[in-house]
């Protein structure tokens, strides 16, 4: 099972290759736009501490946006490299760290859920990296929900948080963010382990 998104993936790369010569043309690269990437989810983390939560679903979309144009502009260029995988892997860990560390000190979420999503996020991605560096698995993106699906469950929680707080939505969607998580860890496993163990008997 494919994430949703990533199954579009290579119709979304088709349509933003000109956004990346643009870039290219400006004289950005796809190492700076991975770094405004960075910023910009500190910066998004801050204003969810400050409970100002729309302003935070905007510094997210920008997030999305530079994270997207990054790739448009490597693939535009000819210059991605196995070490800007690796960096781009990186900063969206500590995008996520910073944004759910963001809405852990607004206060709106009880810590243990926070920690209980970060938990599922990290492990999901752990899965897939040790998958993929056996150099048997091509990709591991499998499962119930890639990096932007959940992703949006957030946005959609810090969205309804501030007219449904009563309701607690924006806990809920995390508790949903890392339930994903946790089981897209299983599914990515239960994958490695289906080409790894039962393929090669």
């Amino acid at each position: 099972m494919v994430p949703l998104l990533a199954r579009v993936r290579q119709s979304y790369e088709q349509v933003t290759l000109p956004l990346g010569r643009i870039c290219a043309y400006l004289g950005l690269t796809a190492d700076m736009l991975t770094y405004l990437s960075l910023a910009l989810s500190a910066l998004a983390g801050y204003l969810i501490a400050q409970d100002r939560l729309w302003w935070g679903v905007m510094a997210i979309l920008l997030v999305g946006l530079a994270d997207m144009l990054d790739g448009a502009t490597a693939r535009a260029t000819g210059t991605a490299s196995q070490y800007g995988m690796v960096l781009d892997h990186v900063t969206d860990r500590y995008a996520e760290f910073f944004i759910l560390g963001g809405v852990m000190l607004s206060g709106a979420v009880n810590p243990a859920w926070v920690l209980f999503a970060l938990f599922g996020m990290v492990m999901a991605s752990y899965v897939r990296a040790r998958a993929e560096s056996t150099g048997k698995i091509a990709s591991c993106n499998v499962g119930f929900a890639g990096r932007q699906e959940k992703l949006a469950l957030l946005i959609c929680g810090l969205l309804a948080q501030p007219v449904l707080s009563h309701l607690r939505v924006l806990e809920w969607a995390v508790i949903a963010v890392g339930v994903a998580s946790h089981l897209t860890a299983v599914q990515r496993l239960r994958y490695a382990r289906q080409v790894l163990v039962c393929d090669g008997s």
